[in-house]
């Protein structure tokens, strides 16, 4: 499959998402959203028309999803719903990128599952919802998603790594615990010093997941602490 297929394909179903977070979209919002031409918006929509989506052309006002579709497999009450926003803004306060944006786009497949009453309402809290130190947040690092997948899935990291004395190193590391304090600290055993050791994502300059697995650590964070601490 090339390239440009797979581009679209993504996009199709972002806009199928799309369609069922929010209850009305116009071409100018989705051609915003994923910067292509509203043509191209207009020829995604007939595509997904065609595949027997119940898409809704609505004259001067945009496209809507025929109420009832994809009926959501997990219902969500309003409370809920409603702590998953708050949790959202907490998260915005992140540093790292790269969790923000997974964290973010995960909302808004949740958001797709809620009927148009409580969508309605989610939204709302959303837009009503925010913390001051959110809207300019600073973004120091894009490693966190990453990290977590190489910690769960045994995979060993090759990072070149510099301390708080600005001395660079290369390493390769085992993750082992990412923990949250002012900021975000992953605990991994590391090769190099042969022993665990705290590493900062945002002093991570360039990382690197490798192929190669490593024997998982069997103990938990608790006897982790209890054993080196």
């Amino acid at each position: 499959m090339e390239g440009d297929d797979i581009k679209r394909i993504s996009r199709l179903t972002a806009i199928l998402t799309q369609l069922q977070t929010k209850r009305r979209l116009t071409a100018a919002d989705l051609s915003e959203k994923f910067g292509v031409s509203k043509r191209t918006i207009y020829r995604d929509i007939k595509t997904l028309g065609k595949a027997g989506v119940p898409i809704l052309t609505e004259e001067g006002k945009g496209y809507t999803l025929l109420e009832g579709y994809k009926i959501p497999p997990i219902m969500f009450t309003e409370r809920e719903a409603n702590a998953l926003i708050l949790a959202e803004q907490l998260v915005l306060k992140n540093k790292d990128a790269s969790f923000v944006k997974d964290y973010s786009e995960a909302i808004d497949k949740i958001k797709s599952l809620l009927r148009y009453r409580a969508k309605d309402k989610a939204n709302l809290l959303a837009d009503r919802t925010q913390f001051n130190e959110v809207l300019h947040q600073e973004r120091n690092s894009s490693n966190l998603s990453d990290l977590q997948n190489a910690l769960t899935n045994y995979q060993l990291v090759q990072i070149a790594y510099t301390n708080k004395e600005g001395t660079a190193t290369n390493r390769i590391i085992e993750p082992f615990a990412l923990i949250s304090a002012e900021n975000w600290y992953l605990i991994a055993w590391c090769r190099l010093r042969k022993e665990f050791r705290f590493f900062r994502p945002d002093r991570i300059q360039n990382m690197e997941i490798l192929s190669e697995h490593f024997e998982p650590h069997n103990m938990t964070l608790q006897e982790y602490f209890d054993q080196y601490h």
